[in-house]
């Protein structure tokens, strides 16, 4: 698609901030105004129009999915985001750990265990451990707490969870994201723990190394999108 546009501007809004294409406001997939909460967000969403060239590169719209999802899905559907995201409790990749004796065993111990007490800590909760991959749920009163942490979340940080949770398999992984100051190449490095033994063990593929650098690259963009959201 060629650049439709020439100036792009932000402005204040009723309720929050509002991206503008030669003075016109733009809207959602869903037809919604994109106002978004932070004037921070609204520059960095303006900054991904503002560097197009004549072509129209949607890759470079850093922001836009998320905040149309935050919009259009997160705010009037509240508790389908929760569940969707609360399943990611329910079968935490770092809850599944090899067997005691398996050498992968104590890198998964070392790596993931601090952050699940961590979690655990933070919400007084407790985590079940399991050693294999056959699925064992999680103690109800966990699942009703995490619950509860989601439902105190706003629609923008709801959008970025649910990025985060699906890329990392792990609600306690996207948590942990979103608490300021986390280092996003240190978590998706224990997101993507078994994978990398593998690669460790059998050699590392080109192919899946690009993937996994722009798995990486949509796990910050997701980080840093609920840090400009600024939410509660």
């Amino acid at each position: 698609m060629k650049r439709f546009y020439k100036d792009v501007t932000v402005a204040p809004d009723d309720s929050g901030w509002r991206l503008l294409l030669d003075g016109r406001g733009i809207k959602t997939a869903m037809g919604n105004p994109q106002v978004v909460p932070t004037r921070a967000l609204a520059e960095a969403m303006a900054a991904g129009w503002a560097g197009q060239d004549e072509e129209i590169d949607a890759s470079g719209f850093r922001f836009r999915d998320l905040a149309d999802y935050a919009i259009d899905i997160a705010g009037p559907d509240r508790s389908t985001v929760i569940a969707a995201v609360l399943r990611f409790a329910e079968t935490d990749t770092l809850c599944y750990r090899a067997d005691p004796d398996a050498a992968l065993y104590q890198r998964q111990l070392d790596v993931w265990e601090p952050l699940l007490t961590a979690a655990e800590r933070r919400w007084d909760v407790h985590f079940t451990r399991i050693n294999g991959v056959i699925h064992q749920p999680q103690p109800p009163t966990t699942l009703a707490r995490m619950g509860r942490a989601l439902e105190a979340q706003g629609p923008y940080t709801l959008a970025a969870l649910h990025t985060l949770a699906s890329l990392a398999a792990s609600l306690v992984v996207a948590l942990a994201a979103i608490v300021p100051g986390a280092d996003a190449e240190t978590l998706w490095n224990a997101a993507n723990l078994e994978e990398d033994w593998q690669a460790e063990l059998w050699g590392k593929d080109a192919e899946a190394e690009i993937l996994r650098a722009r798995r990486l690259d949509h796990f910050a963009g997701a980080m840093h999108f609920a840090e400009l959201a600024q939410e509660g």
